[in-house]
């Protein structure tokens, strides 16, 4: 059987791959990247280190492997970042302690363990007979993987375990108790806006007050009536945002002329209404769509059919109906060039596209279907290719003849019919009782918790069934579920995220700080503001459908926590707080606390975590944070906090408050 954790270095390694171009230039990586860093995994919870009293934290480095000479205070630097500086993975945290130096050598990659290892993986599930699976992972098997490491089991002890439904989200909320180990206030509002958006800000959490669990959830799953904020109302910036593959063609060399490219562009749209938009919850069903109907940011001809994707498939459907997203997603030129549909023929017949659409699209690696299934599907398939990069069905590629896939049948009789033929089969998928099971436990995943409940699943699975495959339902299930309302702090924000939800917490505006000049005169200060952050989070290790390979990003904590991630994540929120990014305006950390800040250190670092991590900090988390500026909390402070503010904002932005939604 193939290896599923490493993809093929050439096409010709893996036999069920033809000879053509993978879909990347670059072919697939060696293993995937977020497997490349391989930092601290995991470390226990117990106690703190002393921290050295510091006004100011210089930029942090992993790789300051010695800790004599003049920067000996980085990694102090590093311990003062969190106080008690942690990642909390659900009882488990990151966390400093009297044994600090071992611990911290842990944190920098010097040890700790290697929760990815393969002798740690013990979640792989057996496929069914004679199926001969991909070796891309899917999204579902790599999360599973990660989740069977040390860490993963570490994981699993701390999340609910089972839980039941209730007649609304509000009465879910109000009636689950929460029991887990964790870090984060067990406030309901807090943990909708945390799970519900791409991180909390003072708005979002009023709203949710002011209109109750219900109409808030309500109102989110009609995101056409909520109005574009200044920030969406600027993607029109974006100039190829909303053209046409036709238009995007005409437009070809002007555009080249530029530097203009549809491909990227509609990436730089995503970061931005991750960051500004209101229509929240709409968003994250579109990054979750993303990851599991996966086609990759950048391949060959993307330039003219990767954004249609997104508008025509992913974000058209993200709260519709799965079946349709399927079909829609098989009639697109971008998956058909991505799989290399387009190159299938009757007589040169192609089987990417048909196993994927088994194993990473419907019912996953396990949903019982054969490899004689997938030649079957790749057969019935057949026809659907792209033409001046539309698609187009061609009765005189298609094989004709009866096909059986799984419990699917069809007498395939002629040429003209296979399109219609192939739609009936794919809507076979988008309800198959495995399919409905596939969406539910990455939803759960998504939304819930790295192990999520089997009761919960399984609920969502029935609810998906009972509505043909409608996500609307699906989603109040859940939210309607005490296991969502129990799991406080059972998500890790994963790179991405992590940024994203800064820059909403601290109040970035999409207009340019006073007397900036943009020097890029092919792209506006907005445009060119989002193309710098999307390259942030590219270095970070993720951004909007970055994947290359069809499998989408891992959703669990173990599979993002290294050191050099973690660390260049702080150096950036410092990088915000300081307003580099000029492009965009910043509220001066000064106001962070309101216009007339409390005068007492310990009032005035109330005041920040509330704004800023939306809940209280713990006495000893309090006090760390203190140390950082030297002072007491009966200190008098200015509004500057004597010259500590932006170190203080910063440590509260690598806090396990903030890391954790």
């Amino acid at each position: 059987m193939a290896n599923r954790n490493t993809p093929p270095d050439r096409p010709g390694d893996d036999g069920r791959w033809d000879g053509r171009p993978h879909p990347t230039t670059d072919r697939y990586r060696s293993r995937p990247a977020t497997m490349q860093q391989r930092g601290p995994r995991w470390v226990g919870p117990d106690g703190g280190v002393d921290i050295d009293s510091v006004a100011g934290l210089p930029e942090i480095y992993d790789e300051d492997e010695d800790d004599s000479g003049p920067d000996k205070g980085r990694r102090r630097a590093l311990l003062a970042l969190g106080g008690a500086v942690a990642l909390a993975g659900g009882g488990a945290a990151l966390s400093f302690t009297s044994q600090g130096q071992d611990l911290l050598d842990k944190l920098l990659g010097d040890g700790g363990v290697d929760t990815t290892a393969e002798q740690l993986n013990n979640a792989i599930s057996n496929s069914p007979a004679q199926q001969q699976p991909s070796q891309v992972r899917t999204y579902t098997e790599q999360n599973e993987s990660y989740m069977g490491s040390r860490a993963g089991n570490e994981l699993r002890k701390n999340a609910p375990a089972t839980g039941r439904a209730y007649s609304s989200p509000s009465a879910a909320a109000a009636n689950t108790k929460v029991t887990v180990k964790t870090v984060l206030a067990k406030d309901p509002i807090r943990h909708l806006a945390s799970r519900a958006t791409f991180g909390p800000t003072p708005k979002v959490l009023s709203d949710i007050r002011r209109l109750g669990i219900d109409g808030w959830i309500r109102a989110q799953l009609a995101p056409d009536k909520i109005a574009p904020t200044p920030g969406e109302l600027k993607l029109a910036e974006l100039s190829t945002l909303t053209m046409s593959i036709p238009q995007l063609r005409a437009n070809r060399e002007a555009l080249n002329q530029k530097g203009t490219q549809a491909d990227q562009e509609v990436v730089d749209a995503a970061v931005g209404r991750m960051i500004f938009s209101e229509r929240q919850l709409f968003e994250v069903m579109v990054d979750f769509w993303n990851d599991f109907l996966h086609v990759g940011p950048f391949f060959d001809g993307s330039d003219m059919v990767r954004s249609s994707f997104d508008r025509d498939v992913i974000r058209k459907h993200a709260l519709g109906n799965y079946p349709e997203m399927l079909v829609a997603a098989n009639r697109h030129p971008a998956l058909l060039i991505y799989l290399n549909q387009n190159q299938s023929s009757k007589d040169n017949v192609n089987e990417n596209l048909a196993r994927e659409n088994l194993e990473l699209y419907s019912v996953g690696v396990d949903g019982g279907y054969t490899e004689k299934d997938v030649k079957q599907a790749a057969l019935l398939q057949t026809g659907r290719g792209v033409r001046e990069d539309q698609y187009v069905y061609q009765p005189e590629r298609h094989h004709v003849g009866p096909v059986k896939i799984m419990g699917f049948s069809h007498p395939n009789s002629t040429a003209d019919g296979g399109e219609a033929a192939s739609d009936a089969y794919f809507r076979f998928l988008g309800l198959h009782p495995s399919t409905a099971r596939y969406v539910a436990m990455n939803l759960a995943t998504r939304f819930v918790s790295d192990a999520p409940p089997k009761s919960l699943i399984d609920r969502l699975a029935k609810t998906y069934l009972t509505h043909s495959g409608a996500i609307k339902p699906v989603l109040m299930t859940m939210f309607s579920s005490s296991e969502f309302w129990a799991a406080v702090g059972q998500k890790v924000r994963r790179p991405m995220e992590y940024l994203t939800a800064t820059y909403r917490t601290l109040g970035v505006s999409p207009v340019p700080s006073p007397g900036f000049q943009q020097g890029n005169r092919d792209r506006t200060p907005f445009a060119e503001g989002l193309r710098q952050i999307r390259n942030k989070m590219d270095e970070l290790g993720q951004f909007p459908t970055g994947q290359a390979t069809p499998n989408g990003y891992p959703d669990v904590f173990v599979a993002w926590t290294s050191a050099g991630t973690m660390i260049n994540g702080w150096n950036e929120a410092l990088d915000i707080v300081n307003g580099n990014r000029r492009m965009f305006s910043y509220l001066k950390p000064e106001r962070f606390a309101g216009a007339n800040p409390p005068d007492t250190a310990g009032a005035y670092v109330d005041a920040l975590s509330k704004r800023l991590v939306h809940q209280k900090l713990s006495a000893k988390e309090k006090a760390a944070i203190l140390s950082i500026a030297g002072v007491t909390a009966n200190t008098k402070v200015d509004a500057s906090f004597n010259g500590a503010l932006t170190s203080v904002v910063r440590a509260l932005l690598a806090s396990p408050q903030h890391h954790l939604r």
